[in-house]
């Protein structure tokens, strides 16, 4: 235990992170490597990430940018680093009523970045400014961090709390032009600077079209308005650097390869901390509401626009480019008995060398492949979505497709179905099954299939079932004629209002009991509004997306109920229709900020989701959804989704208190149902009227 401490807080004092062998020469007494190794173990405190070392990472700015990704490819020039980790965060509720049995931190988020206004201006500041105070050292006891004094501990909080930090803006680092495609432009509140220059990964260097400036006029100002401190400011990129890899854990980037890249070893399985990292794998998806029928997000969607549910780019150096010749490309793809492809064409005409895609690269430059969603995260009606076929490699070198049997092979235990629901849910690394007498197992991280009794291994690889354009105007064609027999429609629906694409907004009857029982929920914490009018939402493709949801968590959970809860939501005037054809997307039309979770957020009280109804105008509108809240726990900042409850599966959702939650956080939005929209006016301007 004192070597870990002696080595956590050697970390904090340094920066956050050191080489792991630098870290072995200073602390004292020189612990062997083995006793070093077994003390790193714990990941409550360390995290090992491999980076490139110093000399090597100064060679490849040095040299031609697709010379470098290549060097950091080949995994040579690098080193173990070990960063300082812990799972201790600030009380969110301190200076709010906290009870003091929390178990987090009360203090001052704005000491702790370096600049409390009430302190600069000597005023007295409701919140803690005491690292030791004697609450804030029963709780770093608790993690055996009262030894760390203030610096060491602002360290260890700031790159392991993403809450504390302005995010950077995505939407910069997509497009062209001096904002990229964030519409806020100088208006957003996130960092406009360059992602993969905070995660160590920009390989332009000064030639970045990003800025890699936090000390320019925007990023400082706002910065600044986060009380971030100029000495802090400047040791920001490694803070956030430091942030990405533990968020990410042990399942390091520094090998340059895209998390789609390789048909043979694409996605990498981090450690348990995979529930509270960052998932970007939407902003590079295909957005299926735009390819089938329009999407109501229009340019603020964060999912890619396209008319086909596949897009293969090369990169120039700076940016993804078009290629011209997508659906040749796109078939040699689907084929696994394909490498690459020969005649590719650029989106100006001229002619490309080869793309190889077990590196998906085109000569020296990068490819990638953005798609649509997989078809087993969606309901079986969902048109446009990407089926993937799961193949291994046979003694003859052939591709033989799992579940399916011929002359030579008995047919394994496992489909493509099956494996794709693994390898998507990224609940286990690895899925075990059988083939006649034979036990196998799948490692997805190494897209290797290995025999448990003969330790004989076979080549593992993913690829999509070729959809060529004809066929998606075809697919588009038939299901806008879908016939209008939706499951599980309520009784008490319209059913002249039921729309094949789209929805219908119903006004409720104010002396049906339909509208009695929102009005008294409503009313419940708002007894001083008017109502003006409910209107039911009925669009039969969400609610029945919600239906097939619901079914699935129900089968999660042995056959029995699933906790389903009608709870408010408020949200900005001009996202309603967006929200009544696609959902709750919380990128877009979630302002309730993100102290349990990156989701949408809903409320038990209405009182509370009115604080996001107002932008002016005396006449409000609100949400109460049907929402499948299902299993859950108290959420994090940090999480993406919710965390394991067990080796196999997740929790449902996020909540404010386990005993008594008032606000969920939900990740999912097949989880929910916009079921009204209340119109409502304070009884005070009501008068005036």
């Amino acid at each position: 235990m004192a070597l870990a401490i002696q080595a956590l807080q050697l970390l904090c004092a340094s920066g956050g992170c050191l080489e792991q062998g630098e870290l072995q020469r200073r602390l004292p007494g020189r612990p062997s490597a083995k006793q070093l190794a077994l003390v790193l173990q714990d990941t409550q405190r360390f995290t090992l990430v491999r980076r490139p070392s110093e000399a090597a990472a100064a060679a490849a700015a040095a040299a031609a940018a697709a010379a470098a990704a290549a060097a950091a490819g080949s995994g040579t020039g690098t080193e173990v680093v070990v960063l300082a980790t812990s799972p201790v965060r600030l009380c969110q509720e301190h200076g709010a009523g906290c009870d003091g049995q929390c178990g987090r931190l009360h203090l001052c988020k704005y000491h702790l970045k370096g600049f409390c206004r009430n302190q600069h201006e000597r005023k007295e500041c409701r919140f803690v400014h005491n690292f030791h105070s004697n609450h804030n050292f029963l709780v770093l006891s608790q993690y055996g961090l009262e030894s760390l004094n203030s610096d060491e501990l602002r360290q260890l909080l700031l790159q392991n709390d993403p809450s504390l930090l302005p995010e950077v803006c995505l939407h910069y680092n997509k497009g062209d032009g001096p904002y990229g495609s964030c519409t806020y432009k100088k208006i957003c509140t996130k960092l406009h600077v360059c992602q993969y220059y905070f995660r160590g990964q920009c390989r332009f260097g000064s030639s970045c079209k990003r800025s890699h400036d936090l000390l320019q006029s925007d990023s400082y100002d706002k910065l600044e308005r986060h009380g971030l401190s100029y000495d802090i400011i400047k040791q920001l990129p490694s803070i956030y650097r430091n942030m990405y890899d533990i968020k990410n854990g042990n399942g390091n980037m520094y090998d340059m390869e895209d998390s789609m890249s390789s048909p043979f070893k694409e996605r990498k399985h981090s450690s348990s901390r995979e529930s509270s990292t960052t998932n970007n794998d939407e902003l590079e998806e295909i957005c299926l509401y735009r390819l089938y029928r329009g999407c109501g997000f229009k340019d603020k969607c964060i999912r890619t626009h396209f008319h086909l549910p596949y897009r293969w780019q090369v990169s120039d150096g700076k940016i993804w480019k078009d290629l011209k010749n997508m659906e040749d490309i796109e078939a040699a793809y689907c084929d696994p008995a394909y490498t690459g492809i020969e005649n590719v064409v650029a989106e100006t005409g001229s002619a490309l060398p080869r793309i190889s895609f077990l590196n998906m690269s085109c000569g020296l430059e990068k490819v990638r492949r953005l798609s649509t969603a997989s078809s087993v995260t969606k309901p079986p009606h969902f048109i446009l979505t990407t089926e993937w076929i799961w193949y291994w490699k046979d003694e003859y070198g052939l591709w033989q497709e799992y579940g399916k049997k011929d002359v030579d092979h008995v047919a394994a235990t496992v489909s493509s179905e099956d494996l794709e629901k693994a390898y998507v849910s990224k609940c286990s690394p690895t899925l075990n099954f059988k083939a006649g007498r034979h036990e196998y197992e799948i490692n997805f991280a190494d897209m290797i299939q290995k025999n448990l009794r003969y330790l004989t291994k076979r080549e593992v690889c993913r690829r999509p079932v070729f959809v060529s354009q004809e066929e998606v105007e075809k697919t588009r064609d038939r299901s806008s004629k879908y016939a209008e027999e939706f499951k599980g429609i309520p009784s008490h629906w319209d059913k002249s209002a039921l729309p094949e694409v789209g929805f219908k907004l119903i006004e409720l009857d104010s002396s049906s009991e339909e509208y009695k029982k929102v009005k008294e929920g409503f009313q419940r914490t708002m007894p001083t509004t008017v109502i003006k009018r409910i209107r039911r939402v009925q669009n039969p493709s969400l609610w029945e997306l919600y239906q097939w949801q619901k079914e699935q968590m129900q089968k999660s959970n042995g056959g029995n109920a699933v906790d389903e809860r009608s709870l408010f939501h408020g949200t900005s005037r001009k996202y309603i229709d967006a929200i009544c054809q696609q959902n709750f997307d919380w990128r877009i039309c979630g302002l309730h900020g993100t102290v349990y979770g990156k989701g949408s957020y809903f409320a038990r009280d209405a009182s509370y989701s009115d604080n996001y109804c107002r932008e002016g105008s005396r006449t409000k509108i609100m949400f109460l959804a049907r929402v499948l809240v299902g299993e859950f726990t108290v959420g994090d900042s940090s999480y993406v989704r919710p965390p394991m409850k067990d080796s196999y599966s997740f929790y449902d959702s996020c909540v404010n208190s386990f005993s008594n939650p008032s606000i969920f956080v939900i990740f999912e939005k097949q989880q929910i149902y916009p079921e009204y929209l209340i119109e409502y006016i304070d009884q005070a301007y009501a008068k005036m009227l």
